[in-house]
Parts: C-alpha cells; structure tokens; sequence
C-alpha cells in the first residue's frame, strides 16, 4: 500500500489483523503439522464426548447396575476392536509384538480399560455426583503433571497459564464441595489410573499403532471387567436384558468405538498434556444439548465456566503450535498405521 506522496506506507497491524494472522497460522499447522492433526482428532473425540455423555445420562436409567452396562457396552467394543485385528496388516503387526510392547497392552487393559471404571461407578455410589465430576474432570492436570515427569513435554508459561484458567473454569462449572470419604477416594483413583493410562499409552504409541493399543486396552479391559461381573455374581444380568436395553447396549457402544479409536489416535500424534485439554470441549457441548433437551440451562456462573474453558483450551493450543519445532516431523514408525 503507497501513500498520496508515492512513498510505501508502513504497516502497522491492528487487533483484528493479529487475530486473522493468528487463525492463518492455525489453519496451515493444520495441514503441516502431526501435532495439529492429533489436536484436530481430540476435538472430534471432545465432540463425540459431548454427545456420549449426554446419551448415556438417559442409557444407564435402564438398567440397574451401571456397571453392568458400562461392561457390556465395553465389551461390544472390545470385540469389534478384535474381530478387525483379523486383518493381515493387523495380525503382522500383533505377531511382531515384543514381551514389553505386550506387557504395555496388558498394564492398559488394567489401568485404563477395567479397574477405573470399576473405582468410578462404584464410588459413585458413595459421593454425590457433583464432585465426582470435578475430579474426573481435574483428568488434565494430572496427565500435565505425568507427561513433564516421564514424557519430557515442555510448558511454556502460556500454556501454564491456559491450564490454569481450565482449573478455574472446572471451579465455576461445579463447586466440589468437601472432598473426603471413600467415594471420593475410589473417584480420585480412577481419575488417577486413567492419567497413568494415558501418559502410558502416549509412550507406547510410538511404537504401536493405535488400533492395535486401543484393541489392547478395551479387549483385556472388557474381560477383566467380565470376571469382575461373575465375582459379584452380576453376570447373570447380561442374560435378562430386554431388546430395548441390547439396544442400548449397541447404540452406546457405536459412539464409545468411536471415541477410543479417535482418542488414541490423536495421542499418537499430538503431546498428551494437549490432546487432553482439548477433550474438556466435551463439556459444553453436553451442556448445550441439554439445554436443547429441555433439562435445567447453565447458570451464569456456568456459563461463564464454559467462557473461560473454550479459552483456555485456544490459547493452550496456540501456544503449543508456536512453541513445538517439530511442526513437520515424521510419524511414528508404528507398523499398522494410526
């Protein structure tokens, strides 16, 4: 751009050119970078979270024992998940599994798909609801705290920042109350095991396609919840289920196949502090489709909440794409593929 007097003008860029250049940028890590595409993934997972959480809310009022349902459902995928491992490219890649890759699939079929679910529905029992959501929701800071220790991720100061006000959004979301009792115990365990799960599960990705983790996790996951079951004599339950209860059984498992092949995925490649924040977008969008749905909308504070959450995760995600050099990096020699 010339000025009148033919002389070129200097540019001085304003708050919305910063903004436009911000989301440019954004929008061409997208394409270049492996972090960016694991983010992408997160926040589908983040989407699919949104409407799990709202369709089970009614799912579980059929049946008696949420942990009955919770099983069968995993179990659905678990199976899926092992039927594709008949594939050639699959079972190859299975047959090249060494004694610590197979130990790693085992440690996350227990941390991650059984003994957490177990600690969570039967806690929920013991606590009220709302705080056993703000633990679970605290998943991010946990996985933060792991991933600097055993996974060498690097937090910047706006990202420090940015898990901060996500800490400060769970608080307006859901005061939690007094934090105490076993209930919030056997919660804050499984909040804890499925943090390890997923710092296990990022170090173990690199070695290991996702399909093949997530088959790991949810096919010993799903057995070991089966046991459980006829430990406690619940197994007889899976036998009287009506045809709208299988129904739901199915529906549910559709959208939780969906969720862990997605979420695996985006660990694979994107840093697991990242692709963690990022699933906390579930959130809102469960609360708007119950606001849709008729049932009590957000309150002020809430909403608020939900405000400083969005931002929280943009500015954490921003921040992670000008502070990684590895915007164009190779993918990880998993056999197999994501």
């Amino acid at each position: 751009m010339r000025r009148p007097d033919g002389q070129a003008a200097t540019f001085i860029p304003g708050p919305w050119s910063t903004v436009a250049a911000t989301f440019d940028r954004l929008r061409l890590e997208l394409g270049s970078s492996r972090s960016a595409r694991g983010v992408a993934l997160a926040l589908a997972t983040a989407t699919i979270s949104g409407f799990a959480i709202f369709i089970n809310s009614y799912a579980v009022k059929e049946f008696d024992s949420p942990t009955v349902f919770t099983t069968l459902k995993n179990t659905f995928v678990g199976a899926v998940l092992l039927a594709l491992l008949l594939h050639p490219k699959r079972q190859a890649e299975a047959r090249r599994l060494t004694p610590k890759r197979a130990l790693g699939l085992l440690v996350l079929g227990v941390i991650g798909g059984s003994v957490p679910f177990v600690l969570f529905f039967e806690g929920l029992t013991r606590v009220d609801s709302g705080n056993a959501a703000f633990l679970h929701k605290t998943l991010f800071v946990w996985v933060a705290i792991l991933a600097v220790i055993f996974l060498r991720e690097r937090l910047g100061r706006a990202q420090l920042g940015a898990l901060g006000l996500l800490f400060l959004a769970q608080w307006l979301l859901g005061d939690p109350g007094t934090l105490r009792g076993a209930g919030v115990a056997m919660v804050f365990g499984a909040t804890l095991l499925w943090a390890c799960e997923v710092t296990l599960a990022r170090r173990l990705l690199s070695s290991t396609s996702s399909g093949l983790a997530a088959s790991g996790r949810m096919t010993i996951g799903a057995a070991l919840l089966l046991v459980y079951l006829a430990i406690t004599g619940k197994i007889g339950a899976a036998a009287e289920l009506t045809a709208v209860q299988w129904a739901w059984v199915l529906g549910t498992g559709a959208i939780l196949l969906a969720y862990v092949t997605t979420w695996y995925a985006a660990l694979r490649l994107a840093p697991a502090t990242a692709v963690t924040c990022v699933l906390t977008v579930g959130a809102p969008i469960t609360a708007a489709l119950n606001a849709i749905a008729g049932r009590p909308a957000p309150t002020s504070e809430q909403l608020v909440g939900y405000a400083v959450l969005l931002g929280a995760v943009l500015i954490f995600a921003a921040a992670s794409f000008w502070r990684t050099g590895e915007h164009r990096e190779p993918l990880p020699s998993a056999a197999g593929g994501p």
